[in-house]
Parts: structure tokens; C-alpha cells; sequence
């Protein structure tokens, strides 16, 4: 039993309202509703939780308001983080725009600014996020799912005449993190100093990699957990407005975890973390400020939500007792959301529009601070012009017609999700409890106790499809044969010839080059990963600016540190 739950003691369970009558009233009620559902009615959410049919004042102690939910801007921060939350300023509005050449980037990214899109991502191709260069993989699998990025004039290409000194910036940052120092050279060419940048390495959080997202594990734990550090480090410095730490989340959930389960891990693995800052030196009340994290939302509607604000009041209180942070900044909750690409069909594709609204409303009631909406075909190939349109017309429709900013925690005082976030509580600090018992994340991970609780919960939602007892429109029931299927689409690649003209532009930026400074920065750059003392990430912003590739700079770090193996679990 949690702490709050302990201190809310036996008044949940004798608060009704005190009139006479009102037990028996509440009996004749049940034995009605027993008789029209059958004794045998039981239903639960994803993280397992029972769903009652109906809930009452019995089930919220509303005497203990400021305790456990207070006023937004203030701690437990259960409603919301900032005072005004949406009211006063609106989430922003991202998308995924990754597909083909840089140049395919920029002209798309342009056309969704004049739609309303106000933040800036930059999602590269697989290749890249695998730890290569374009050229070191199949030209076939070039840019379908994010854009080519190798080089700094890559970068440049795709921000060209995007307002990067203005807006915010999200990058799929990984270690040894060449996005961001691509990007801040191409900042620092443009006379945009370094100090004013503001954006946050999206993927910069290597445990959710080994755990849920074996892709993006590049090299082992110990050297992720260097340069990761090295990394927040640096940007704590020298880019004070950049958000280094983005705690992932959405990886757990989209590998199979249930959103309790995820929500666990992500703080467990902040916890680690901060634990491992601190014992370089790090002030928390300075570094936990610039903490964010990055969730998955599903369509269960209403355990996202309450997912949400039990996962505020958790981390508000757990900075507290861990760390002793007293400012409200440092104890903050500071969350991006995507909806689930794990919920979204091929099968009759049209129907995600529907499910990417439910899954962006339940992020917006839950109080996030920006959000990504999926496109409709995102469960086939990268969005299209017009799926990116439709996912940017989502959020204004949510925000401007449907007036969803207009009050805040509008779910606030319901009996059922006061209720169901005091169980999320009480299930995320058991998921905490297992990892701090298994040593903490890091160990968690490295022993694969985090991949386990995955798996079996991966395996029990998909026995629920495959049973029917889940119902998947299009899929397990509601079925159109594919013939009769008008909304089918087909893969869309980017075309072959521009892929091959890219490759050649990236041929001759290596022949042409200067090499020496290129070679000799490289050289730094191991004997950083190899030295005690050095920060890597600052090797890596100098090997960019020498004019070393991506892929180059992790192949070297890869030659001196190993190759990331994700440890299997069976």
C-alpha cells in the first residue's frame, strides 16, 4: 500500500453523504444491475486493473484535495504542471516528418507550418538511427522511414529557412548523439549561439533502447551510459535552454508493457539517471529541471489519463524523497506525447483517423505539453502529404473547435478517475518497487527483469486480440475483405533516382572533404571513449565540424568501445 493510499485510510470506504438510506439505496441499485449484466460481469483495463460499472462518492475521499491532487502548477502537480496548463498556454503541435531527402524534409516541413505546425521535428531514416551512413545500407530501405541524414549539410538542407532560433526543436537523438551536434553546427554557421537553442534530444534515453528498442542500441550499456552523461553534461553548459534528458516511455508501451508498467519504468529509469548525474556532481535542483520525458497513449481512454496524473504525483514526490529537491521547477512532470502506432490497422486505415483523436484527447486530458498525432497510414509507410495534413488538422480541431483547452483537468473530482489514478499510483510504485529491488535500472535492464515484465505482458494483450476478447475493428471483428477495401493504400517509397542523386551528393562530399582534420578528429574521438576524463560528446561536435559523417563517427566509436548487443531473454 502506497504512502498516499495509507493515509487516506478508511474514509474512502465511509464517505458517501452521509444521508440515511443510502446503503440501501446503493444494494436494490446493485441487485438491478445483477441482474441485467449476470453475476459473471468483470472487465479490466490494460495494466489489469478491475473496471467497475459504475463509481460513487465512496470511491474519492474528497476531504484530502490539496494532498492528493491540490491546484495545477503546485505540487502533488496532479492536475497539471503549469498554473494556466492549456488555458493559458497550448501544447505544441508536432508531427513526424520523416521521408526521403533532406530537401523532401524542408519542403514538407514549410507546408505544415503554413497548416499551424508549430514544432519542429527531425525524425532521420532507419539507417541513421541504426548508427550508419546511407551509403552502408540497401538503397531499397533509403527514406521510407525517416529522412536521410548524414552530414552537416544534410541538416542544413533540411532546416533551411526554418526558424530554428525561435521555435523548439525535437531530434531522434541518439548515442553518441550526432544529431544534436550536427545541428548545432549548422546553428553555430549561422551565428545562432549556442546558449539560445531550445529543443530536446527526443531518443537520448539509451535504457528504453536495450529494453523495448533493440534498433537504436548502438553500443554497450556502460559506454550508452558514458555518453549519455557526457552529453547532458555538455548541453547543461554550454546550451542551458536544451533539454539533453528525454526519459522514453513510449518504447516500453509500444513493445508491449501496459501503461502502468511504462509509466514505472520510465521513472525508474529517470531515477537511475538522476542517481548517475548525481554521483558526478550534478546539482538535481539544476539538472531535474531540464528533465523531460516522452509517452505512448492508447486508446484506453481513461487509464491514460489517469496514467498521467498518478505519474505527476509519483515523480513529485519521489525527487522529493530521493533527491531533496524543494523547488517546483525540479519536481516537475515534463511530458511529450505520441499517440500509438501500436493501436493503428492496415486493415481499413481510415479508421485511425477516429483512433489517433481518442488517444490525443486522452493525452490532452492527461495534461501534456506537446503532442504528436499520428497519421492515419503510419501502420503501412510514412505518412503521405495528405495523412500529415489530416494528423495537423487533429489537434486544431481538438484544440479550436472542440474547446479542449478551455478548462483545466476537465476530468478532475469524476469518482472513477480519482479512483483509477490512485490505482495507477499504486501500480506504478509497485513496478518501481521490482526495480529498485532488482538494483536499480540499470541492472533491471542489464538482467532483462524489465524485458521479462515486457514480454508477458506483450503476450497476454495479443492472446486478448487474437481471442476476440480485445476487439480490433477491421481486424477481429467488423471485418471487409481486402477486395472490398476502398481504403487501402499502398506503400509509398521515395522515388529511386532521387535516393541515387542523394548517395552520389554524399560520394563526393567524402572525396572532396579535407581528410586530415577529418582523421584527426576521429582519433580525438576515441581517445576520449578511451580516456577517463574527457567528454565524449564534445569529441563528437568536433568531429562534425571537421566534416566527419554520422555513420563515421559512430563506426569509430563502435571500433573502440564494442558493438551494442541487447542482452536476449527467454
Amino acid at each position: 500500500m502506497s504512502e498516499h493510499q495509507e493515509q487516506k485510510g478508511s474514509a474512502t470506504v465511509s464517505q458517501g453523504d452521509g444521508k440515511p438510506g443510502d446503503a440501501e439505496a446503493q444494494r436494490a441499485w446493485k441487485e438491478r444491475l445483477t441482474d441485467l449484466l449476470g453475476p459473471d460481469d468483470r472487465r479490466t483495463n490494460r495494466s489489469g486493473l478491475e473496471v467497475r460499472a459504475l463509481y460513487d462518492p465512496n470511491d474519492w475521499d474528497s476531504s484530502r484535495y490539496l494532498e492528493d491532487l491540490g491546484y495545477p502548477g503546485e505540487p502533488p502537480f496532479t492536475r497539471g504542471i503549469h498554473t494556466s496548463m492549456h488555458r493559458g498556454r497550448p501544447w505544441t503541435p508536432r508531427l513526424v516528418v520523416g521521408y526521403g531527402i533532406p530537401e523532401d524534409y524542408n519542403k514538407r516541413m514549410h507546408h505544415l507550418y503554413e497548416l499551424g505546425l508549430t514544432g519542429l521535428y527531425v525524425s532521420p531514416c532507419n539507417s541513421h538511427m541504426r548508427g550508419y551512413d546511407p551509403d552502408q545500407v540497401e538503397p531499397v530501405l533509403l527514406g521510407t522511414c525517416g529522412t536521410l541524414i548524414a552530414t552537416k549539410e544534410d541538416m542544413d538542407l533540411c532546416l533551411d529557412g526554418l526558424p530554428i532560433d525561435r521555435e523548439s526543436v525535437a531530434l531522434g537523438d541518439t548515442a553518441p548523439y550526432t544529431l544534436s551536434a550536427l545541428m548545432f553546427n549548422v546553428a553555430k554557421d549561422r551565428g545562432i549561439a549556442w546558449r539560445t537553442l531550445a529543443g530536446t534530444s527526443t531518443q537520448s534515453d539509451y535504457l528504453s533502447h536495450c529494453a523495448a528498442l533493440g534498433m537504436f542500441f548502438r553500443i554497450p550499456l556502460d559506454a550508452q551510459r558514458r555518453a549519455l552523461l557526457d552529453h547532458v553534461t555538455w548541453m547543461n553548459e554550454t546550451a542551458p535552454r536544451w533539454n539533453p534528458m528525454s526519459v522514453v516511455g513510449q518504447h516500453y508501451q509500444q513493445a508491449g508493457a501496459t501503461p502502468a508498467e511504462a509509466m514505472g519504468f520510465a521513472l525508474s529509469a529517470a531515477l537511475q539517471h538522476g542517481m548517475d548525474l548525481v554521483d558526478r556532481g550534478a546539482d538535481p535542483e539544476a539538472f531535474l529541471a531540464r528533465f523531460s520525458f516522452f509517452f505512448d497513449v492508447s486508446l484506453s481512454f481513461f487509464e491514460e489519463v489517469a496514467k498521467f496524473r498518478a505519474g505527476r504525483r509519483v515523480w513529485s514526490r519521489l525527487v522529493r524523497e530521493r533527491f531533496g529537491v524543494k523547488s517546483a521547477q525540479a519536481k516537475r512532470l515534463r511530458f511529450h506525447v505520441q499517440t500509438s502506432g501500436a493501436d493503428l490497422t492496415r486493415q481499413q486505415p481510415l479508421n485511425n483517423i477516429a483512433r489517433v483523436t481518442v488517444q490525443a484527447m486522452a493525452g490532452i486530458f492527461g495534461g501534456l505539453q506537446s503532442l504528436h498525432t499520428d497519421a492515419y497510414d503510419e501502420a503501412i509507410c510514412s505518412p503521405t502529404e495528405q495523412s500529415a495534413r489530416i494528423a495537423v488538422a487533429t489537434q486544431h480541431i481538438l484544440r479550436d473547435e472542440a474547446h479542449l483547452a478551455d478548462v483545466i483537468d476537465p476530468l478532475g473530482g469524476s469518482y472513477y478517475v480519482e479512483r483509477l489514478t490512485d490505482e495507477m499510483e499504486e501500480q506504478i510504485l509497485s513496478v518501481i518497487r521490482i526495480v529498485d529491488e532488482a538494483g536499480g535500472m540499470f541492472e533491471a535492464v542489464r538482467d532483462g527483469v524489465v524485458q521479462s515484465m515486457i514480454g508477458r505482458s506483450a503476450l497476454q494483450h495479443q492472446r486478448a486480440i487474437d481471442s476476440g476478447e480485445q476487439v480490433v475493428v477491421g481486424l477481429n471483428r467488423y471485418v471487409i475483405p481486402e477486395s472490398e477495401d476502398g481504403d487501402e493504400q499502398v506503400l509509398q517509397r521515395p522515388d529511386p533516382e532521387r535516393i541515387a542523386r542523394y548517395l552520389d551528393r554524399l560520394k563526393h562530399f567524402r572525396e572532396t572533404r579535407q581528410q586530415r582534420p577529418v582523421q584527426r578528429a576521429l582519433d580525438e574521438l576515441a581517445r576520449a571513449y578511451e580516456s577517463t576524463d574527457q567528454n565524449t560528446y564534445q569529441a563528437v561536435i568536433r568531429a562534425v565540424a571537421a566534416g566527419a559523417t554520422h555513420g563515421e563517427i559512430c563506426g569509430r566509436v563502435r571500433e573502440t568501445v564494442g558493438f551494442g548487443n541487447p542482452p536476449v531473454v527467454v
